[in-house]
């Protein structure tokens, strides 16, 4: 989105720079130009408008607004979470998903494999069990449909869960995966940054004490921008 006005004489073009939606960090250029105006959690600067907090661009006529990230994670189709079994049914299993929602992970969805009737489900995935799973449908009755059948997708065996702000969670991936890829190379675990706010980290002993460390860090300083280049430096440098 574009738009041409007047200043001194000269035609200066003014530009929307971010698209709706788009999650920005603080510090980050959203358009140029006197064309658009600086609402919520935006200021001007020169010709610049700039974010001010952590969250969502929303346009509205001429005014750029940011709706800040907090509340609740809402459950959104093609988004993969991290959940816990929590029973077992004829059909498949029921997934605590950390929100309001409930989570069903049918027999289908989880494995290619032939499953005799009668079979014990939990000699598959058992209650207690962790699983990465992709959301495929959010009805109205707070269900959630899941699938576990897309590479990556899998029961979790080993390693450490813990639980973030689901807000914060694109700023430990990082933009084009920036951050959680520093993570690994930097600590040597396998990481999986699920959107409702759980993350699993598996490696050695010292190596999952120093992911966790890092992504508490980041968690705290989500705030900040140049983070990915701090956290570089925390975390030892090339």
């Amino acid at each position: 989105m574009s738009a041409r006005h007047k200043l001194g004489g000269y035609r200066k073009m003014s530009e929307l720079l971010k698209k709706e939606r788009e999650i920005v960090i603080p510090g980050e250029i959203l358009a140029q130009g006197m064309d658009f105006l600086p609402g919520e959690n935006t200021y001007r600067e020169n010709d610049n408008i700039y974010a001010k907090a952590l969250g969502l661009v929303y346009v509205s006529g001429r005014v750029i607004k940011i709706t800040s990230l907090s509340g609740p994670y809402v459950p959104m189709v093609g988004d993969r979470i991290i959940g816990k079994v929590i029973d077992i049914t004829m059909t498949g299993w029921r997934i605590d998903t950390g929100t309001a929602y409930s989570g069903l992970l049918n027999v289908k969805d989880a494995t290619t494999r032939f499953i005799k009737k009668g079979e014990d489900l939990s000699k598959i995935i058992a209650i207690g069990d962790y699983v990465i799973v992709m959301i495929t449908q959010v009805t109205s009755q707070r269900l959630i449909d899941l699938a576990m059948r897309e590479p990556g997708l899998k029961k979790i065996t080993g390693g450490r869960i813990m639980k973030i702000n689901s807000h914060k969670v694109p700023r430990i991936i990082g933009k084009q995966a920036s951050m959680v890829n520093l993570l690994r190379e930097k600590t040597g675990c396998e990481i999986t940054v699920g959107q409702n706010g759980l993350v699993w980290v598996r490696g050695t002993p010292e190596g999952e004490l120093k992911a966790e460390g890092a992504i508490k860090r980041i968690e705290e300083r989500s705030h900040e921008s140049g983070l990915t280049e701090s956290m570089d430096a925390f975390l030892g440098g090339k």
